[in-house]
């Protein structure tokens, strides 16, 4: 079974690091431009001026909170993980008063006055400010005893969060109009988050003000319990109402990990932070302060189920029997809104956790999932969590500035981001790898890993390092120890993200085509640069994240649009655990759709407390069709590729205000939900023959979606909507459509008249004229309300295809002849060819279900598994199978294909009965058999076997070979056949073409 992993990206995801907050950290809080370093000087005025300036200077030894007691007669004042530190301790104050001592002594060392000090730090930052002449800046700066000094800039407070740019704060926005502020934006409403656990501690989960005005409410629907646990245990309040923690399905938990809802990592105090955290909490990073923080409801409770444990690697893994388990609890426990930053199956909705939102959606609890992170390395259709019960969730930016640049030697500058502050006068500039160690790997120095750098290459430059390999900010690290001034971390390929992590130096962040010139400068002879410091003016936005996965969806076959809409994820600053695991910060920069998908669910929580009668679909419904497609210049959503589509970002990024009155809503139900997963093919894997039967036969671009997608269209295709009026009034609404390019769209009616409560039905008819097969085009229709506000807007997202044909087809051999429908996508001459039949050559083996599992990393034949070897030959294409009709009773086998001789599978096939079937290309391959189970026990199972080459065997023809085929028309043909020898399973291939090439097929099974 597959470890669901949360969705993070970056710092929190591949951490892969376990040392605590260092001495030195807290120099990067205060940034400002003129880096100055004992190995370059300081970037001040010529040393003549007597002109003064602030400087902020750091000291070498460890502040209060992370002194460890290693001088001789003065007491650790660090305090234990979960602790809390105590400034006016008598350890603490003595080892201030030592600190300052040594300020002072090097002050003097440098012949300065201890007058000239502003102040002096002792407690997060070790060292002082003071204003220096130049000649005095240089001096200190090479005086034992002393790290760094900056000088000083003037810098305003800002806000961290995302709630600006959502429109949620001010004035005018959602929490002051709908709820007369933040103190009530969330009220009544439980956020169940089902993560990594929670660091209870932190501020953004500190009790709210009692009395609570919803206190009945909650009390009426809270079930759960404060479950504290064994290790480091949890205390709730009433913000942090409940917690919970399960391991039953997962061994692997480290030494260092909590027993308890206690959270490691950081990832769920993160998300669950940022769905509804504390308003104005105050983050400080590395000893930085960066503003303040809140989560999107602020005044709604949290509940936490621990599911996902830290792993050595930095990840947080969980068995899917806990999910399933969290997710049940969650809904008995009486939560609102789920938020799911977990990754998922991006074939299948029919998984564990995936049913169990099916029933809590049912139930009436609105889940948020994470699209997934794969979108830069799987790419195209990796989105995850592809049920229509969820809403999934992608990644974009937000609008707060992290601009910072490289200027080269040359002259030539390169504009990335960073948010370590601090500007790096200009100074050597080398490549990685010319600065390594000499027993140390080139790839990993490279990528920049600890350890890898000479300190005495290094001292003093500037450091190109590649991305991937190590977490981001593990190679500022690596620069850091190796006595660096500064990094610029480069991209390795065009679709990766670009990050404002907090880096240990100065760092800027380069795209790939910036980041490959960048690195070759720096390996010519006497290459320089320096570093800006960073431009937080607002930005464009949002902008998709390189790794957000995207669509279209395996799951449906793209006539089901997911992701449904995107969110800010990326650099997302929220509360964390102050562990190892984030340098004992207890805020932190994370990005992912780990990080969007909680926004999501934060507003679900808004909207619940506004409309408490509105079901799952209808807050999902007012959330998509309100959503932008455009960014905050009316321009179109970009992603690294240029503009983005609705199979990146659905119906858009979210507008919070808009969706408190959508206006019009689309609604559905489980029994829906039921007809669309048998549509797909999909429910049939986990029921009975008969289950689908008692569900109405629809097209999956049916479903009452508040999107559109065909993911085959033919020629034409009519799909059927329903809208629901959720104001108080009726409305009088309009179509209005974008076409996408090369298509014709017809909506009817034209106008619609919904009465209060009440639902109409339209349909849209999509017709290709010019669109080129195979690709996707976009459009969207969207209901305007005549003399009214509301305008409901839904993504329309289609794929032409030259021909839709059935893939399969089966056919009695005593038939003697079958036809086959197909519908045409082109206008020409429709040509039809049959390979085979071929018959079958069966293999039959002796199995006991009971014998060892198989173990898919290490296939090995057993009782219960048979290993045949194939060869496929060039030209040809295999196909082997096995049946239910071949057994008495319920049997249930699985069919799995190496690669000969290998670990690498190639194809599977494992649903929840006999009907399996492999299709494989030319090639040599080891076929592995297994029985699963078996009522009967121990039974002998029948491998069907064929090789079909592209020639009729001369027992089948097809007819016609030809017809005229017109955009959206209807064809047939018909297969014959004679001389089968009975009780031979015989397989066809009918090829379709356009009379230049072939544009579809169908397999068809006799016998």
């Amino acid at each position: 079974m597959n470890e669901p992993r949360p969705q993070g990206r970056g710092l929190p995801s591949a951490r892969s690091r376990r040392t605590p907050a260092v001495a030195g950290l807290a120099a990067l809080a205060l940034a400002a431009s003129g880096l100055v370093a004992g190995a370059t000087g300081p970037a001040v005025a010529a040393t003549g001026s007597t002109q003064t300036k602030l400087y902020l200077v750091q000291a070498v030894d460890a502040p209060v909170a992370t002194y460890d007691g290693k001088v001789s007669g003065l007491a650790s004042t660090k305090v234990a993980q979960g602790g809390r530190l105590d400034a006016h301790s008598s350890r603490a104050k003595a080892y201030r008063q030592y600190l300052s001592g040594r300020h002072d002594a090097a002050l003097k060392a440098a012949g300065i006055s201890a007058a000239k000090k502003a102040y002096d730090y002792g407690v997060t930052f070790n060292g002082f400010a003071a204003r220096l002449t130049a000649a005095e800046a240089t001096k200190l700066a090479k005086t034992a005893g002393i790290k760094k000094l900056w000088e000083s800039q003037t810098y305003t407070a800002d806000t961290t969060s995302t709630r600006d740019f959502l429109g949620l704060s001010g004035r005018n926005g959602v929490w002051n109009r709908q709820f007369g502020g933040d103190r009530r934006a969330g009220e009544g409403v439980i956020v169940g988050v089902i993560d990594t656990g929670i660091w209870p501690e932190n501020p953004a989960f500190a009790a709210l003000p009692e009395p609570r005005p919803d206190a009945k409410a909650i009390a009426a629907k809270w079930k759960g319990t404060c479950d504290a646990g064994v290790e480091a245990p949890v205390t709730c309040n009433n913000k942090l109402i409940g917690a919970r923690y399960y391991h039953e399905g997962f061994e692997n938990i480290e030494e260092f990990e909590f027993d308890s809802p206690r959270d490691y990592g950081g990832h769920g105090s993160h998300t669950a932070s940022t769905a509804a955290g504390n308003h104005g909490v105050s983050a400080t990073i590395n000893g930085y302060a960066v503003g303040t923080t809140s989560g999107v409801a602020p005044a709604a409770r949290i509940a936490m189920y621990k599911t996902l444990w830290e792993q050595e690697d930095g990840t947080g893994s969980g068995q899917e029997v806990d999910l399933v388990a969290a997710i049940e609890q969650a809904v008995a426990d009486g939560v609102d809104v789920i938020n799911y930053s977990i990754s998922g199956s991006a074939a299948y909705v029919v998984a564990g956790a995936e049913i169990a939102f099916f029933n809590a959606a049912a139930a009436g609890v609105f889940v948020s999932a994470s699209a997934g992170n794969s979108g830069d390395t799987v790419g195209a259709s990796s989105v995850a969590h592809n049920g229509p019960w969820v809403t999934t969730v992608a990644a974009s930016t937000h609008d707060r500035g992290e601009k910072k640049s490289v200027t080269l030697g040359n002259g030539t500058t390169y504009a990335g981001i960073g948010t370590v502050l601090p500007a790096v006068a200009s100074t050597g500039l080398v490549y990685a790898t010319n600065v390594k160690k000499a027993d140390a790997n080139a790839t990993e120095a490279a990528r920049c890993y600890v350890g890898t750098l000479d300190p005495a290459l290094t001292a003093g430059k500037i450091v190109v390092c590649d991305r991937g390999g190590n977490d981001r900010v593990l190679k500022s690290k690596a620069v850091q120890e190796a006595g660096g001034a500064g990094v610029v971390l480069a991209n390795t390929t065009a679709a990766q993200s670009l990050n404002g992590d907090d880096h240990f130096l100065p760092t800027v962040h380069l795209d790939a085509t910036a980041g490959a010139a960048v690195r070759t400068y720096a390996q010519t002879a006497g290459a320089t640069a320096s570093l800006t410091t960073v431009d937080t003016s607002k930005i464009r936005a949002p902008s998709m994240a390189g790794f957000s996965s995207y669509g279209p969806a395996i799951a449906g076959n793209g006539d089901l649009l997911k992701p449904d809409i995107t969110a800010p994820g990326v650099d997302v600053i929220a509360s964390v655990a102050p562990t190892a695991a984030n340098y004992g910060n207890d805020f932190a920069t994370y990005s992912g759709t780990s990080m969007s998908a909680p926004h999501v669910a934060g507003l679900a929580a808004l909207l619940i407390g506004k409309h408490p009668g509105w079901s799952p679909m209808w807050v999902k419904s007012a959330l998509m069709t309100t959503a932008s497609p455009l960014d905050n210049q009316g321009k179109p959503i970009q992603w690294p590729f240029g503009d983005a589509t609705p199979l990146n970002y659905g119906s858009g990024h979210v507008s919070p205000a808009a969706s408190f009155d959508p206006g019009l809503v689309y609604d559905s139900t489980p029994a829906d939900w039921i007809a669309y997963g048998c549509a797909i093919g999909q429910f049939q894997l986990i029921t009975a023959p008969s289950f689908c039967a008692g569900f109405p036969a629809v097209d999956p671009s049916d479903l009452n979606y508040p999107s559109i997608a065909v993911g085959d269209l033919a020629g034409t295709q009519t799909v059927k909507r329903t809208v629901t009026n959720v104001t108080k009034r009726a409305g009088v609404y309009v179509p209005q459509v974008k076409a996408p390019a090369g298509f014709t769209v017809k909506v009817s009616p034209k106008i619609l008249v919904v009465a209060p409560g009440k639902s109409k039905s339209y349909t849209v008819t999509i017709t290709r004229t010019s669109a080129a097969t195979g690709a996707y085009a976009f459009g969207s229709l969207t209901w305007i309300e005549f003399g009214g506000k509301h305008k409901v807007r839904s993504p329309i997202a289609v794929q032409p295809v030259a021909l839709a044909a059935a893939p399969e087809a089966t056919a009695a051999a005593s038939a003697g002849s079958t036809t086959l429908n197909v519908k045409s996508g082109f206008s020409g001459t429709l040509t039809a060819s049959l390979a085979g039949l071929a018959a079958s050559a069966p293999s039959t083996h002796a199995l006991d279900p009971s014998g060892p599992s198989f173990d898919d990393a290490a296939p090995a034949a057993s009782s219960r598994t048979a290993k045949i070897t194939v060869t496929v030959p060039a030209g040809s294409i295999g196909r082997y199978a096995t049946f239910n009709a071949d057994y008495a009773g319920a049997t249930d086998t699985d069919l799995y294909a190496y690669t000969a001789g290998t670990a690498t599978e190639v194809a599977v096939s494992g649903g929840g009965d006999a009907n399996e079937t492999l299709t494989l290309g030319p090639g040599t391959y080891d076929i592995y058999v297994v029985l699963f189970g078996s009522v009967g026990g121990p039974a002998t199972v029948k491998l069907e076997g064929w090789t079909l080459g592209d020639a009729a065997a001369g027992n089948a023809a097809v007819a016609p070979a030809s017809q005229p085929a017109t955009i959206g028309g209807s064809a047939s043909v018909t297969v014959t056949w004679t001389g089968l020898v009975a009780g031979t399973r015989y397989l066809g291939k009918v090829s379709y073409g356009d009379g230049s090439a072939t544009v579809g097929s169908t397999f068809l099974l006799v016998g």
